[in-house]
């Protein structure tokens, strides 16, 4: 039995996607060294929906950038599908969606789908088959001709996340992509998200600064500490994967958001 009376889920048998082993990352300032990360162990398995969540600055996004290759961390190891991060950036490991959608205006919502096919250089047929499915998986297959400002918010992330689909990456990292938007459409998003996430047992990493969405969302929540960032608790979620909204009122769910707040709060006391 885990703290706050959670009962903790038995570990997947699915081999690991992200192995993170002591990992720092210091930055280089004018004012002096930043520690962003320290010490960060954690594994991470294949089909997981894994949230990330910690105040501002902690450190929940570089770790998806290290996982990315777009930062490299100063000390430890970290490896995506048995590999270094460049090699899996390379291998097209991964999908990214943005805390901004980040739609080239000028294109059309299928044209921005496209495009990172395009860059690869899949043939003009395989790529029109690969944009009609996952506008379709997103629900926007009448929307492929329009452009990004016709569309609301909710829509655009739901383009950015069929773009990072496209070329049907093993691992989704999403980095907050539904915090601007308003808590209607965030329900919402969250719910088809869920339905996305089953169909296609995406290995997802998702940082968010909300609470009930991190625990609504995951079958794991990872709490991390103020900068420099650290692992203060690893909740392993016994919500049923079929999760209507209204489970957020159940007594499980209150459970493992009071254990969520009491991790951020333990995590504080640590800094000081």
């Amino acid at each position: 039995m885990s703290a706050g009376g959670i009962a903790a889920a038995a570990a997947p048998a699915a081999a690991p996607v992200i192995e993170a082993r002591g990992v720092d990352l210091t930055f280089a300032t004018a004012d002096g060294p930043v520690e962003a990360l320290k010490a960060v162990d954690l594994t991470i398995r294949k089909g997981e929906f894994v949230s990330f969540i910690g105040p501002s600055g902690c450190g929940k996004t570089t770790f998806l950038r290290c996982v990315a290759a777009l930062e490299r961390p100063t000390a430890g190891t970290l490896t995506v599908n048995g590999m270094s991060a460049d090699d899996a950036r390379r291998a097209r490991a991964y999908g990214y969606v943005f805390q901004a959608a980040g739609l080239y205006p000028w294109r059309t919502i299928a044209g921005n789908v496209r495009l990172p096919l395009e860059i690869m250089g899949y043939p003009r047929a395989e790529q029109e088959a690969r944009v009609k499915a996952v506008l379709a998986m997103v629900e926007l297959t009448d929307f492929e001709r329009k452009f990004p400002w016709q569309l609301s918010g909710g829509m655009q992330q739901r383009a950015s996340i069929a773009r990072a689909l496209a070329f049907d990456a093993d691992v989704l990292l999403m980095d907050e992509p539904f915090g601007a938007l308003d808590e209607i459409v965030r329900d919402r998003l969250n719910e088809e998200l869920l339905r996305l996430w089953a169909r296609t047992a995406k290995t997802t990493l998702f940082v968010t600064h909300s609470i009930p969405e991190a625990v609504y969302l995951s079958t794991r929540i990872v709490v991390m500490s103020p900068r420099p960032g650290r692992i203060t608790d690893v909740i392993d979620s016994p919500l049923p994967r079929a999760r209507p909204l209204e489970i957020r009122d159940s007594r499980t769910f209150i459970e493992i958001a009071q254990r969520v707040r009491e991790g951020l709060r333990a995590g504080h006391g640590d800094a000081v």
